[in-house]
């Protein structure tokens, strides 16, 4: 079953392969050894491959964003949006670090990032397809090839975790075709060191978010912290910067047009080879019905966290992340309306098809599992808007807090490696922290006005899709009456303790006594509701085991096509370490207009108005009028370069991926692409798809002059 979270979702690539398209695995990289070299590398493509050596030993992961080490003192460089979490998390009204900026001139001044912070340095990735598959045979139940691949993964993960200090997990690619365990150092402490004013790392707001020319110092800096022997462990004053094997030079000129470029990240989700029947319900359904849900979500909260309001730097990022979903899928459905991609995806499933009909011993190989694939694809579709609307009731943070805590007093009764990943001791340490993130992300007066809006919309389903325990509970069984529903709420909310995080702490080592015992609503709520969900939760395995199937036949199917015309593929994003590569170059995004790679001190001064998100500091707005640009001039702008555009193929989790030149020293940092290429996650085109970075020049003019942030400067080795 489909889950529906809120991402930069699925993609899907037309035939054949174009120049800078692909998400390349660095084992990957040999074998596009001319196409880089053609790019403009000069590096060996053989030297990229190894992650523990230069320069992918500087390239870590932020769990959600990428990141890289600038420094051998452990300074880790991402996007400012990034970091927005730690900067909320350490804010108040009173104390908006959102708004002012953070620097910490030494160490012991650093902060600590928000709850739950890692920095994760990739050092291992094997191939263990066999050790996962090894047991599974083909006339398997959906549920059983679910259970087994489950079982098999998580021995392999603790096998990989008896090292302590690790973190591991097995990944799919091609569909489940191939999988990979991946091992990273999981560093736990880390710090905020760095963010310059919200009026220069967010500026242009929602309003200039995914559109060119771009303004924005979209940049910050963590530290990671190991403890004196250089292990990974919580947070003590004890503790040490930890100092990486390689850290990257960072080049204080920023870029020229037509420069090569690589990105190393970690893109979080794509799906380039689903079929039309996907792309079609995506497009169509999906994208429009949940921008709609996405719509209402962010008018409760603007309605009921008034700008200024405790309350709103509580859902500042909640809302920065709604509004980016928002605006990313209105675009996409734009641009799928006024262009042929369903048409040409379907033409490229129309040629698979005549490949099939020519061969037939491909067409034995294949043509039975695609058959099946669009059938089951056909009746998941069926029960989707159930499905959203039980996720968007469900996204309520009590109920779903509650939810978890009595799921773990039972996973809790089994022997750790039988239970739901999640809840195994390798997870308790994020658990814990996820209850305390709690009380700095949630407002009671939104939070109500947010479960009384989606439980209302949740009664409009018919009654036979409903959850009949919930409604039960919550008396709406017959009729939903709003009124009625409010006091019920109320009175839920006034008699909870789980407001009070020592309370919710305590829960954890509550047995299913203590909660079946329990008078505090939301845990009534959890153990009253519990068994149906189960049951639901077991259906949707048993779909999911039948996709475990499909989608890799579907994809070995694939791979033989493009073997045939003889094309590279790329697997799709999973969140693991990818390289991208391309040029820095304009593009034409109508017919008469030419957008300019790059955006200079004086765009960005056009662009001020004095009122937020085009509030520039004055500080800043001096400088550029003397023009007091310094050893970051670019003679050929006659100005400093603050965002430049390139042909990178990126998607969500790149946010925060270093830009390399061709002798991989750092240029910047990608944090957006621009408007019309957003549904070039679906649809590559290299006419139009270009990621927006921000210079590394402008990173360093900043720092010096405005933040005066030379403590920093002088960790780094700056190549001018």
């Amino acid at each position: 079953m489909k889950k529906l979270l809120i991402s930069a979702a699925l993609s899907v690539a037309a035939l054949p392969l174009v120049a800078d398209e692909g998400m390349w695995q660095p084992h990957q990289l040999p074998s596009l050894k001319k196409e880089l070299k053609k790019a403009g590398l000069k590096l060996n493509p053989n030297d990229l491959t190894e992650l523990t050596e230069f320069p992918m030993g500087a390239i870590v992961s932020l769990g959600g964003c990428s990141a890289a080490f600038l420094s051998p003192q452990g300074l880790v460089a991402t996007n400012h949006h990034c970091t927005y979490g730690s900067i909320q998390f350490n804010s108040t009204a009173e104390n908006n670090l959102i708004e002012k900026g953070f620097l910490a001139k030494n160490l012991s001044e650093e902060l600590k990032a928000a709850p739950g912070s890692r920095v994760y340095v990739t050092e291992q990735v094997s191939d263990v397809t066999n050790k996962v598959l090894n047991n599974i045979k083909e006339n398997m139940s959906g549920i059983d090839r679910y259970k087994a691949i489950e079982k098999n993964r998580k021995a392999l993960i603790s096998g990989c975790e008896s090292e302590a200090g690790y973190r591991c997990r097995v990944s799919a690619f091609h569909g489940g075709l191939e999988y990979y365990l991946i091992k990273q150092m999981e560093i736990k402490d880390v710090r905020l060191v760095y963010a310059p004013a919200g009026s220069i790392g967010k500026y242009g707001g929602d309003i200039d978010n995914w559109m060119w020319p771009r303004h924005t110092g979209d940049f910050s800096f963590y530290r990671a912290y190991v403890s004196k022997d250089g292990k990974p462990v919580e947070y003590s004053e004890d503790n040490v910067p930890y100092k990486p094997k390689h850290f990257l030079k960072v080049n204080a000129n920023g870029v020229e047009e037509g420069d090569f470029v690589m990105i190393a990240g970690y893109p979080g989700s794509t799906n380039r080879y689903r079929t039309s029947v996907e792309v079609k319900n995506q497009f169509e359904w999906y994208y429009p019905t949940f921008r709609k849900l996405v719509h209402n979500y962010i008018d409760i909260i603007e309605k009921n966290a008034p700008e200024g309001s405790d309350a709103r730097v509580k859902y500042a990022s909640t809302l920065a992340s709604l509004n980016n979903v928002e605006k990313n899928w209105g675009s996409m459905m734009e641009s799928y309306g006024k262009g042929d991609f369903y048409q040409r995806k379907v033409v490229t499933e129309s040629k698979l098809a005549n490949w099939l009909d020519a061969d037939k011993a491909m067409s034995q190989k294949h043509r039975s599992s695609i058959e099946a694939l669009n059938a089951l694809i056909e009746e998941d579709q069926k029960e989707q808007e159930t499905e959203m609307k039980l996720w968007a009731m469900g996204r309520d943070a009590l109920s779903s807090t509650a939810a978890r805590l009595y799921r773990l007093a039972l996973e809790k009764q089994k022997p750790d490696a039988e239970r739901e990943p999640g809840y195994q001791e390798r997870d308790m340490t994020r658990f814990k922290e996820g209850l305390k993130r709690f009380n700095r992300r949630w407002d009671e007066k939104v939070a109500k006005e947010l479960y009384k809006f989606f439980v209302a919309e949740y009664a409009t389903l018919p009654m036979d899709m409903r959850v009949k325990s919930f409604d039960k509970a919550m008396n709406i069984e017959e009729t939903f009456n709003a009124d009625n529903f409010a006091k019920t709420i109320d009175s839920m909310f006034s008699k909870t303790k789980l407001t009070d995080e020592a309370v919710r702490l305590a829960w954890m080592n509550k047995s299913v006594e203590d909660f079946k015992k329990s008078n505090d609503p939301f845990i009534q709520l959890a153990v009253a509701t519990y068994d149906e969900n189960y049951q639901r939760e077991l259906k949707n395995k048993q779909r999911s085991g039948q996709f475990q199937q499909l989608r890799p036949k579907y994809m070995a199917a694939m791979i033989d096509f493009y073997a045939h015309l003889d094309k590279p593929i790329y697997a799709d994003a999973n969140s693991t370490l990818r390289v991208t590569y391309g040029n820095v170059k304009g593009y034409s995004p109508k017919d008469g207009i030419y957008a300019t790679p790059f955006t200079t001190l004086e765009g960005l001064l056009a662009k001020h108005t004095g009122k937020e998100p085009f509030n520039s500091p004055a500080v800043q707005n001096k400088l550029i009028k003397d023009k007091a640009y310094g050893k970051y001039l670019n003679k050929k702008l006659n100005s400093v370069q603050v965002n430049y555009l390139t042909t990178v193929d990126i998607t969500g989790g790149n946010s925060g991926s270093s830009t390399l030149n061709n002798r991989a020293e750092f240029v910047g940092l990608v944090f957006d692409g621009n408007y019309e290429s957003i549904i070039g996650d679906w649809d590559y085109d290299p006419k139009l798809k270009r990621g927006i970075h921000v210079s590394s020049a402008y990173m360093l003019w900043v720092m010096e002059n405005i933040d005066k942030a030379t403590n920093l400067i002088d960790e780094m080795v700056i190549i001018r």
